[in-house]
């Protein structure tokens, strides 16, 4: 059960690749992942395919006994092969409602190792939370420091004045699935002011 009895039975959306990735930890952290959210009591709400990291995360959950709802546009109904034997299966028209329908429900995101879907996944929510569209916290699972570049980056833009300090502590990241999620049931929301000054982002 999860530290903090407030969060359980709770949404958690995870973005992570429709592949593997050539490492097997990847696969191991990603079902890791998956049954501990089940475990913590949680739901998983996700992109809905059965292959790739998506499916491991979601086979995990439900292995144990959780509760897993997809979320898939369908065209990529049979591209990314809808997974059939999860909780829920929400078929949407489009990758504008999948993310948009994701968001809502979800009252944590969680993004793993995952090609540009999940970049864009991870940096539309960030910035949203940015301009205090939600406050919900937002984890990093940087597993073999695949998201450094990444993590780089976005100091980069707060060094040299695109971004503010404070939009650094809008997301948690850690190398561990049970640390993050520790974590993400613990996450106080940074103060953002929701409106910004003319020429700030």
């Amino acid at each position: 059960m999860p530290e903090n009895e407030a969060f359980a039975h709770r949404r958690i959306c995870v973005f992570c690749g429709s592949s593997l990735g050539v490492d097997p930890a990847y696969r191991e952290a990603a079902a890791h992942l998956g049954r501990a959210i089940a475990e913590r009591g949680n739901t998983v709400i996700y992109g809905g395919g059965r292959v790739g990291l998506m499916g491991v995360v979601a086979d995990a959950a439900l292995s144990s006994h959780g509760t897993v709802i997809g979320v898939i546009p369908e065209f990529l109904s049979t591209k990314e092969i809808a997974h059939e034997g999860v909780t829920e299966m929400h078929t949407v028209p489009s990758m504008h409602v999948r993310k948009a329908y994701m968001a809502e429900r979800a009252d944590a995101f969680l993004a793993l190792p995952g090609g540009l879907g999940t970049y864009d996944e991870f940096c539309e929510i960030v910035t949203w939370a940015q301009l205090g569209l939600h406050s919900k916290p937002i984890g990093l699972l940087n597993l073999k420091g695949f998201f450094d570049g990444l993590i780089l980056q976005i100091e980069r833009a707060v060094a040299e004045g695109f971004c503010r300090p404070e939009h650094r502590e809008l997301f948690l990241v850690d190398d561990n699935p049970d640390r993050l999620l520790a974590a993400i049931e613990s996450f106080e929301a940074p103060k953002v002011a929701k409106w910004l000054k003319p020429g700030q982002t």
